[in-house]
C-alpha cells in the first residue's frame, strides 16, 4: 500500500509539471517585463533583462511590406522573434511573414522549439506537415484561411500559383528556431561524411558531393 501510495505522489506532483510542458514552448514570465539584452555577454536560457527599456523595445515595423523573392526557392521568411523585438523575452510568442513568389518554395524544415500557425494575407498555398509516422497532412488554403504545423515536424509551403502568396506565421515561442532539413544534412559544418549520406539516401558519392556543392556554408 505504501507504495501504491508514493506512486500515486509522484504522478500528482508530476501530472502538473508534464501538462504545462504543453500548454507552453517557453518558460512562464516571472515579471510584468524582462527586455532582452541582446549585447549582453552572460548566457542562459533567454536573454538577460536590460534595465533601460522605452516603447520602441516592443515594436517592430518589419512585417508590414513584403519583402523581396528574387533567391534560390523564391521564397522569404522576415522574422519577428526576440531578436528582432527585443520586448518579446520571457513572453513565449513571436512572428513572421513569408512571401513566397509564383512557384516559391518555403523548404522542408522544422521549428524544434514552438508549434506555428499561418494566416494567409494574399495569394494560395500548398502546405503540409510530415508525422513521425512519415504520414503527410496536406491542404491548399487560401487568403484569410488558417493551418497550423505542429511543433517539431517537418513541413513546408509551396505557392503553386501565378501569382505572389504572404503569409504571417505565428508562434508560441519567443525565438522557435528553424532547421531545414537539406541544408542540415548537406551544408552543416563540418561536413557530414559522405558514408552518411550515401546510405540514407542510396544514392552515390558523386551525387552526395554535387548536392553538398549547393548547401556548403559561404565563407
Amino acid at each position: 500500500m505504501a507504495t501504491n501510495a508514493h506512486v500515486l505522489l509522484v504522478i500528482s506532483i508530476m501530472m502538473p509539471i508534464f501538462l504545462s510542458s504543453f500548454v507552453s514552448a517557453d518558460p512562464e514570465l516571472l515579471q510584468d517585463v524582462c527586455v532582452a539584452d541582446l549585447a549582453s555577454d552572460v548566457k542562459l536560457n533567454g536573454f538577460p533583462c536590460k534595465s533601460n527599456i522605452t516603447a520602441d523595445d516592443f515594436f517592430f515595423a518589419g512585417l508590414a511590406k513584403a519583402a523581396l523573392t528574387n533567391n534560390t526557392f523564391g521564397a522569404t521568411v522576415t522574422p519577428a522573434s526576440v531578436t528582432q523585438l527585443p520586448g518579446l523575452n520571457t513572453l513565449g510568442v513571436s512572428m513572421a511573414r513569408i512571401d513566397y513568389a509564383p512557384r516559391g518554395l518555403n523548404p522542408p524544415h522544422t521549428h524544434p522549439r514552438a508549434t506555428e500557425i499561418v494566416f494567409v494575407l494574399t495569394g494560395e498555398l500548398d502546405v503540409g506537415f510530415i508525422t513521425t509516422a512519415n504520414q503527410l497532412f496536406t491542404k491548399t488554403i487560401k487568403m484569410g484561411e488558417v493551418f497550423t504545423f505542429p511543433r517539431g515536424l517537418i513541413h513546408f509551403q509551396i505557392n503553386n500559383g501565378k501569382v505572389p502568396a504572404a503569409v504571417i506565421a505565428g508562434f508560441n515561442s519567443q525565438l522557435p528556431g528553424t532547421q531545414r532539413a537539406a541544408d542540415a544534412l548537406f551544408g552543416s559544418s563540418p561536413a557530414v561524411e559522405d558514408v552518411v549520406l550515401t546510405k540514407a539516401f542510396q544514392i552515390g558519392t558523386k551525387e552526395v558531393e554535387k548536392i553538398k556543392a549547393k548547401f556548403a556554408p559561404k565563407k
